[in-house]
Parts: structure tokens; sequence; C-alpha cells
């Protein structure tokens, strides 16, 4: 039927039914509604609380939060553990909370690990942030801090969420790629949006590849409040150390563990509880006045901004240990439900967009996940206090709650549940004095968008700069539309321009002159338009040493995996001796070897064989050890995955250990001409293997392994 001939109902139902991209239309609401801002929430003044009446954030975070059940729309694929947390040093002085001021209790926890943007199903070395959530039992209640792996996020308002995640997500028209930044949609909404460039320069580095969950920061983002007995309150970050150390793969490794190990992080976790290696971080805290809340040339306020710890240190209060794997994946890890809005006494928020819009789109999500609004009984989402109240019924219910009423107040029912004072420990939230306009709009003072991406770069060692130029010259390399490219490459250029001249080159393109710059897209807001151009770069901090992972902890192997490359006839005096001394540190020595079963040293005793050399890669360990024996070498020879093995275990710049005819193996590899470096070590103490893998790596080996053709 032609278009002229149609009925008018037939018109209309085409209208409604069939969508094109482009041809100039109007952003709306469902209902038809035109929409002049998708970027802001209505809030009470430029930095005020967000607004419940901001039915447009509610439609669009709703929609989004309801896009895919059972699994998780972000975080799909994770990890998580039991565990406790204890105390090492109260600040009453700061926050009435229990869990900050009773150095006796141990709080039991639970932990879940992830990655962002991949689905249930994909592979966990990811370039990816990396969730950190902590489920805190507390005596008073639940709390829950929901935080990643880096200290900041992508955008500044919650509004903004949903068109993140649909970048970054595999291409709707396709469905690739899975896990993968690596595409147009992405960048041509990071170059759009300046906002996210500084959690994007930390998701370029070796941050967003790490070697193990055990051993990667975690942050809660938001700037929070800590509230005292006085009800004064403090500013306040929360962060978790590792005791391992702050360690990564390179993007070559990653690559190449997905292949070998798509599970590599998670069985990394299980394994390292199951042997008694449990997993630790130290808990801090970066405490700002109230009264210093405007002495940053930043604002707290702004989730793309972390506060450097040369301006304010991080002080030590907590440790928490991992020591309990869970006995069932799906009742556990899978339905876990955090909530940032799970607080306690004494823990308050602020007036962060990002962190007020996810107060509302959690609690939505697992309404959508886990069938209702029960899932607070779920054992794993259960607190260990006793809980009472008028709610009833709805999907899920598996209690059974007595008694004639269900309202308050009552008398039927005695009054109870009844009201707590604040003084008897119930919550009672901050008084702030609030005097402002509803206005959906953002502070100028989040306005600043390079300055801290320039502040990550400048800080890091060559080797982690290095990392990042190759990040963004493979990522922008997958995009197809040139003109994506050039936009991020002037985007880079004003974080750094050795940066942006090294990845232009790459690319095989220039740096442009200029761009149109990056705008809010409302029709007609030219006052909008010149207040979103951002700001020069400042310099209020010429480098943090702490964001830099050449400046972690390089005092421990333990859980490093270690392979040792063995067949009949290897040397057990060899062995014996440098497995005694990685042992004791805690390292784990698996025994590769050209066949599977058991092999047998030169004292005719039987090993088991931990793996093939078939079965398994060099990027999956830290380090390699070859003991002499002369049968056994020559056997190992003749395998020629066995000199890949020992040739990317040296491109990737780790430590090797070779004793006696063991050394004659890398004569015929790319080590030969390097026997040399710091971290190949002949006929050495043990000692100086244990020190070169504490050091995770040797960087200074970085120009030579890059061109080594593994």
């Amino acid at each position: 039927m032609s278009e002229k001939n149609k009925p008018e109902n037939q018109k209309i139902t085409d209208l409604k039914m069939h969508h094109k991209d482009g041809d100039g239309k109007i952003l709306t609401t469902n209902q038809g509604l035109k929409v002049n801002d998708t970027n802001n929430s209505l809030k009470s003044g430029e930095r005020g609380a967000t607004l419940l009446e901001d039915f447009l954030l509610r439609e669009k975070i709703t929609s989004f939060d309801h896009e895919r059940i059972p699994e998780r729309i972000v975080h799909a694929r994770g990890s998580g553990a039991h565990g406790v947390f204890e105390l090492t040093a109260s600040i009453p002085q700061f926050s009435k909370a229990g869990i900050f001021n009773d150095l006796k209790r141990k709080t039991p926890v639970f932990v879940r690990f992830s990655t962002v943007a991949g689905s249930k199903g994909s592979a966990d070395l990811a370039r990816d942030v990396r969730g950190f959530a902590v489920k805190f039992y507390t005596e008073e209640g639940t709390w829950d801090l929901v935080g990643n792996n880096m200290p900041i996020f992508f955008i500044q308002d919650a509004m903004k969420f949903p068109d993140i995640i649909h970048a970054v997500k595999p291409e709707p028209n396709r469905e690739i790629p899975q896990a993968a930044a690596a595409h147009d949609t992405f960048y041509d909404f990071i170059s759009r949006s300046t906002e996210t460039l500084h959690n994007h320069i930390w998701a370029m580095s070796d941050r967003a590849i790490p070697r193990s969950f055990r051993m990667m920061e975690g942050f809660g983002i938001h700037t929070f409040r800590l509230i005292n007995e006085e009800g004064e309150a403090h500013f306040v970050k929360f962060h978790w150390k590792p005791i391992l150390g702050v360690h990564s793969v390179t993007w070559d490794e990653a690559v190449k563990i997905n292949g070998a190990d798509p599970d590599f992080h998670r069985r990394d976790l299980w394994d390292a509880i199951e042997s008694g290696q449990f997993p630790q971080w130290e808990f801090g805290v970066q405490i700002v006045p109230q009264a210093d809340e405007f002495k940053f040339e930043f604002d707290l306020l702004d989730p793309t901004k972390l506060i450097p710890e040369e301006m304010v240190p991080v002080q030590i209060i907590g440790k928490m240990t991992l020591n309990r794997n869970p006995e069932n994946f799906f009742a556990e890890t899978e339905q876990v439900a955090f909530l940032p809005g799970h607080i306690v006494p004494g823990i308050d928020f602020t007036n962060d967009p990002l962190l007020q819009g996810r107060l509302f789109s959690y609690r939505d999500t697992q309404l959508s996940r886990l069938g209702g609004p029960n899932f607070n009984q779920i054992p794993i989402n259960r607190p260990i206090v006793e809980t009472h109240n008028n709610q009833r019924d709805g999907m899920m219910q598996t209690e059974i709650p007595k008694g004639q009423t269900a309202y308050f107040p009552n008398s039927l029912g005695g009054g109870c549940p009844h009201l707590s004072k604040i003084s008897e420990g119930a919550f009672h939230s901050y008084e702030e004095k609030i005097d402002a306009k509803k206005i959906r709009e953002r502070s100028e003072s989040f306005n600043d968008h390079f300055s801290q991406p320039a502040l990550f770069y400048r800080s890091l060692a060559k080797w982690e700069q290095q990392h990042v130029a190759e990040a963004y010259t493979f990522e922008l390399g997958k995009c197809e539309h040139e003109y994506i490219k050039e936009r991020m490459l002037w985007l880079i250029a004003q974080i750094d321009t050795d940066l942006a001249a090294e990845v232009a080159a790459g690319l095989g393109l220039k740096i442009p002159d200029a761009i149109e710059q990056p705008v809010n897209q409302a029709i007609g807001a030219d006052a909008e338009v010149e207040r979103q151009q951002p700001p020069a770069q400042k310099n209020y901090l010429n480098q943090s040493p702490k964001l830099s992972q050449a400046n972690t902890k390089f005092d421990s192997i333990a859980t490093r995996q270690i392979a040792v490359l063995v067949a009949d006839g290897f040397s057990m005096q060899h062995y014996k001796r440098m497995a005694d001394a990685l042992e004791k540190e805690g390292a784990v020595l698996k025994l590769i070897a050209p066949h599977g079963g058991v092999v047998i040293c030169d004292e005719n005793m039987e090993y088991a064989v931990d793996a093939s050399i078939t079965t398994t890669e060099s990027v999956l360990f830290d380090a390699v050890f070859i003991p002499g024996g002369k049968k056994a070498i020559d056997k190992i020879k003749q395998e020629a995955k066995f000199l890949k093995f020992i040739n990317e275990a040296f491109k990737h710049c780790k430590a090797i250990a070779v004793n006696e005819e063991g050394g004659s193996i890398l004569d015929e590899t790319y080590v030969a001409k390097h026997k040399d470096d710091k971290a190949v070590l002949i006929n050495q103490n043990p000692i100086e293997f244990i020190k070169a893998i504490a050091k995770h790596r040797n960087w200074d080996r970085i120009e030579v392994a890059k061109n080594i053709p593994v």
C-alpha cells in the first residue's frame, strides 16, 4: 500500500513504531514531552541535592535500570568472598559510627569484585574499571560501600549514566564488541563529554588491567560526610589499600590470558583463599573539615575529581581480611545487593549529583533483578541485627509477620514497632541549610576537565606513560570514523602534547588545530554552550607520586605464581633450594613439564606435574625458574613452546632464574643478548630472585622487550 493511500490510523501507527537515526528528531520523554537538558538532574541550586520530583531523571534511569534481567546491567561479571573488618584506630572526633569507634569489634563483610562493561560470561582481563563493593554487617545495620578500583567516575551527574553505559556496551545494531571500549560509540561519547577524560585516562593506564583483585586499590569515589556525637560534620573519601601492593599485567598479557584462562581473576581469588593466603587491605580515610569545603581548586562534590594524597593524607584506621569463599555462587555472589543508600548513623551523604542519583538507581535496579522489594530477606543481604517495620507482603516474601497491626501509630499493637531517639542510635540526617532555586544546571566549579587527567599522566613513571600511549593508540585504532579519532587527539593534546603526538604517530594522523567543542546540545541554549567550554588547565600540584604504581609496595612475593620448567632428570638440589626459599616467602610453585602426570628428579623422586607445556602459557605466571640437570634440559630444549614460554616471560619484563645447565636454554632465546639484565639471574642466590619477583617487573627492560616478536 502506498503512503498516500494508507488510512490515518495506520500512518499514526507507523509513526509510533518506526524510528530512524538522525533526521533532526527532537529528544522527548516516553510521553512525547520535549526535553531541553538531558545532562543535568534537577537540584536545589547548582551544588544542591537532587530533587525527588525530577521525573526526567527517574524516567531515564528507571528505563535504563530495567533493560536487562536477571544479570546486572553493569558489573555483571563478578567474584565474591566473605571476610572480616577490624578497626585499628578509632575516630570519635569525626564519626559516631560504631564501626569507626569500637576497637574490639570484628565486623563481618562480603565483598564483590567485578568488571563494569562486560556481560556475565565475558572474560576477566578486559580493559575496564573494576567494581570494589563491600557490605559491612554492622551492629547498627548494614553499610554498603559501593566503589571502584579507580577514585573517580566518568560522569558528574547521574542523569548521564545511561548514556555512558549505552556508549560503552556492545553497539545495539550488531551487539559487538563484548566487554570492550575500543569502538566508535564509546569514543563518540567520550570525545563529546569532556568530563569523562579523567576516568578515561585511568582506564587507559595499567589500573584497568590488574594482576589480581587482591592487588588493586578500592575507592568510595564520592565525597561522603562523617558525623560525630556533637552533630559536627567532616567530608570524607574512603580508600582500600592492598597489603600486596598495586600491580597490573601488560595489555599483551591480558589479551593472551583471556584466551588461556578467561576466569583468571576469579580463580586467583578463590585459590588464594582456599590455600589460606587471605587477601588483605588497609582501610583509610581522607578527612576534610566542613570549613575547608572551598579551599581547593576543584570541587569536593565533583565525582570526576580526586583529592591528591599529598594535599590530604590518607589516615589508615582499619584492615579487611577475606577468609572464606562463598558456598554457592548464585545464592551469594550473584544475589548480593549493594545499595549506596545503605548507611549507618555517623555516615551521611553529600550533594554529589552522581551519588544522589545512585541512591535512587541502585534500589530500583534490585527490584528488577531480585524479584521485588523483599531482596533484603535473601540470606546474603540480611543484616545481622533484627529488623522490625510495617512493610508487608510483596513478591518473594519469605517471612511470616505476626500480629494485627501493620501501621504507625497504633494502639492495638502496643505502639510497636516504636520510634527510637537519636540518643539511642536512630539515624538522623545531617541538617544542611538549603536556600536555593530549583535549577537544572551544573556548578561552574565542576567545569575543569583537563587539570586532573594531566596531573595523573604527569605523575606516572615512564613505563606507565608508554602503556597509556599504547592503550589510546590501540583503542582509537579500532574506531572506524576518522573524525572521532581526530577529536580525541585534540582532547588528548589538551592533557599532554607529547602523549597526543605519540598516539597520533601510531594512528598515522595529525592532531587538528581545533575541533568543534563539546557543548550542551539543548537547542537554543546559547548561554549553556559558552558555559560548558572547559577552562584552561590548572597546575595546583606538579606531581602526585601516590598515583603511580611505580611507588606501590614491593616487599612481598606472597601468592606469586612461579613457573618451574622441568623434565625427567631435573636437579633436585637446585629445585629444593629454590623452592624452600620461595615457599617460605609465600610464593606458589607450579611444575611445568613436557607432559602431564609425574616427573622424576635426578635423585629418583617423583613429583606431580601441575601442567604440561601444551596446556599452559607464560602469561599465567609471575616469574620463571629453570633448575639444572643435563637430561632434563636436553629434553626441554626439544620442545619449542618452552622457548616461547621463556621469550614471552622476558618480553613481559618478568624475573627469570636458571641454575647451571639451565643457563644453556637462554642461549636459544631472546634472553641470550641480555644476560646482564638485573632480573635475569644465573646461578645466583634465591634471595636475589625473591627481590626481583617482589619488584613485580623489571621495567628497565621495556624498550628492549617491546620489540620481541612473541
